[in-house]
């Protein structure tokens, strides 16, 4: 029996938050196949022996007309049941079309204010018959392998100065003043800065104002390699990235810098700590809030998470 999982997002971060569910799922069916429209995990899911395969639907997915299209395309899959967290007409007619006897989706016409966590976790728990299903699970990656990234005698931490969206960022020259304040300590610190090879002009400014051999930018390294070396840190601070949702599902405290981020992306995990600004509830933080970045201080970060260092 081959069992698909459909995850409708393009963002890492999102697809992460769903791995629990998709482990539920295996442990009942056997390993997944996911299909989702992000282009990055399967390079993240290699080696869960939960997810048989990760498939990226790059097409056939933006018009209505294009129905037919995905419909060859789920039946060259020769599924048997599909779980589609989604309320789309068109993937649940396609899938219908294709011939996969058992689909099961989140209700249609309801995209509205649905709560990724929530109304995942509600699903997983309806179809499969279970109560108290996790929200949060382990992301596996090859343990071995892991030992090769740590640092005797240092402890590693990850800093998230990158994002997708422009919003979400607060601003490399506070990630620069913040490891100002760690240089300051006792303990002994290696710094890692993550972001995209389009930002990699912030992670130089941050390196080249510091003049320390322990600061390494991951602007360039493959997705392959940045798992390791998050998976390998002692802590996360950053911006609304995939960087968290790595950290948080390897047990690794993560600290989320709120200025645009829906509750939802930082609600499913124990390891996963919210930084928002003052008299500002976290309800009110969502996709488009374009809060001030300076709302959050250097000070009010650093406060925050020197008890973990």
């Amino acid at each position: 029996m081959k069992t698909g999982i459909f995850l409708s997002y393009k963002g890492i971060g999102a697809n992460l938050l769903h791995l629990s569910y998709c482990h539920q799922i295996a442990e009942r069916f056997g390993p997944v196949t996911i299909i989702t429209l992000c282009s990055k995990l399967d390079k993240i899911l290699k080696t869960d022996p939960k997810i048989k395969e990760v498939i990226y639907l790059d097409k056939y997915h933006k018009k209505f007309l294009d129905i037919l299209n995905l419909s060859a395309f789920f039946k060259n899959l020769k599924l048997d049941n599909i779980f589609i967290f989604y309320p789309s007409v068109r993937y649940f007619l396609a899938c219908k079309i294709s011939g996969i006897k058992h689909i099961y989706q989140y209700p249609l016409f309801k995209k509205k204010n649905l709560h990724l966590v929530k109304t995942a976790k509600r699903f997983t728990e309806k179809i499969l018959k279970i109560e108290n299903c996790p929200t949060e699970t382990k992301l596996n990656i090859d343990e071995k392998k892991l030992k090769n990234y740590k640092f005797e005698n240092k402890k590693t931490i990850i800093l998230g100065i990158g994002s997708s969206g422009p919003t979400t960022k607060w601003g490399y020259k506070n990630y620069l003043s913040l490891i100002k304040k760690f240089e300051n300590l006792e303990s002994k610190f290696h710094y890692f800065l993550l972001c995209g090879p389009d930002e990699s002009d912030a992670a130089n400014e941050i390196i080249k104002e510091l003049n320390i051999p322990n600061c390494k930018s991951l602007a360039n390294e493959n997705i392959s390699e940045v798992i390791y070396y998050i998976s390998s840190s002692n802590l996360f601070i950053g911006n609304d990235s995939f960087g968290h949702h790595i950290a948080s599902q390897r047990k690794i405290p993560s600290f989320i810098i709120m200025l645009d981020t829906p509750e939802a992306y930082t609600s499913y995990s124990k390891f996963q700590n919210r930084i928002i600004p003052q008299n500002i509830s976290i309800d009110k933080i969502t996709h488009d809030t374009r809060l001030d970045p300076n709302l959050i201080g250097v000070d009010d970060v650093f406060n925050s998470i020197k008890q973990f260092i």
